[in-house]
């Protein structure tokens, strides 16, 4: 009988590589013996999980059922073995790190120090901008990502909460009056952020679950958070950002926050994330903790922040 764990990683494989032989190739067998492991498993299952043609493999929806639950499985395997392992394995070699620029300028790059500290023998390579990464492709140990997750095939640990706030400068509230409601904000300058549907230039999701959709327009939309607090300490506009971004300007009165009649979104948090394919390197996991450690469910840049509502 074929080994079962051994199955779902090369189906995995498959999976996303939409090869068998490419897969293959990637874990160092034969063509013939991972189409053997697939065959066994849809014969013990009873079911097609993959379309076959000429050119590529797709996922039945049986194979997208089971390809969910097996990445579950690997996963709790992985952290099974490497936290058993944890304590034998030196904490060594480069660490890539990719991180959201705003969030990786004010909030990760300061704890390298400390870290690097902690794990002498660890060279970090941090890199930081906004475009969404392929962390396999471009060679990527970990990433810091905020908000929706599109990765099902990494590892994901939420390492701190989002918080949202709808701001503006006192100058600007001065001339123009504070908004109330939601609705209000059809009538203000509000400056966009392109890199999100949620808070773009062109419209604002309120309530947690983002349902209500304001349309809004402004004379500026930017693609990064410290260039739109900027403008709105310059009384540009309003600007509706995580609370990371704009916690230093809030606290200092250069900017106000607003209390309307919906909350503000609520996004799923800021996470580690790093490929379940492989085992952890003791490196990522250190890395990991040590973020989940320093921020947590009550993060450095939320301590002592009085939010209106």
């Amino acid at each position: 009988m074929l080994d079962r764990v051994t199955g779902m990683q090369i189906f995995v494989r498959v999976a996303a590589l939409g090869s068998l032989s490419a897969a293959a190739r990637s874990l160092g067998i034969s063509q013939t013996m991972a189409t053997k492991h697939v065959g066994a498993i849809e014969e013990r299952l009873g079911v097609k999980l993959l379309h076959r043609t000429t050119r590529r493999l797709t996922l039945t929806e049986a194979g997208r059922r089971y390809l969910e639950s097996a990445e579950r499985i690997l996963a709790e395997v992985e952290e099974a073995e490497a936290a058993a392992s944890a304590e034998r394995v030196e904490v060594r070699g480069m660490l890539r790190v990719n991180a959201p620029l705003s969030f990786g300028f004010r909030e990760v790059a300061p704890l390298m120090a400390e870290f690097s500290r902690l794990h002498p023998a660890v060279t970090i390579d941090l890199g930081l901008n906004d475009r969404f990464v392929d962390l396999i492709e471009e060679g990527w140990d970990v990433a810091v990502r905020i908000g929706r997750l599109r990765d099902s095939t990494m590892i994901a640990r939420r390492i701190a909460p989002c918080r949202l706030v709808v701001c503006g400068s006192p100058a600007y509230f001065r001339e123009k009056g504070a908004p109330k409601t939601v609705a209000d904000l059809t009538e203000h300058n509000c400056l966009g952020y392109t890199l999100s549907r949620a808070l773009g230039p062109d419209e604002w999701a309120f309530d947690f679950e983002g349902r209500i959709k304001i349309p809004i327009k402004g004379n500026l939309r930017v693609n990064n958070g410290d260039a739109l607090v900027a403008a709105a300490v310059a009384g540009q506009g309003l600007i509706y950002e995580p609370t990371f971004v704009v916690s230093d300007e809030l606290r200092a009165g250069r900017l106000m926050a607003l209390s309307l009649d919906y909350p503000p979104l609520e996004l799923p948090g800021v996470f580690a994330v790093y490929p379940a394919n492989r085992h952890p390197p003791a490196k990522v996991r250190a890395f990991v903790d040590f973020l989940a450690q320093r921020f947590g469910p009550n993060p450095p840049w939320d301590r002592g922040l009085r939010l209106p509502g």
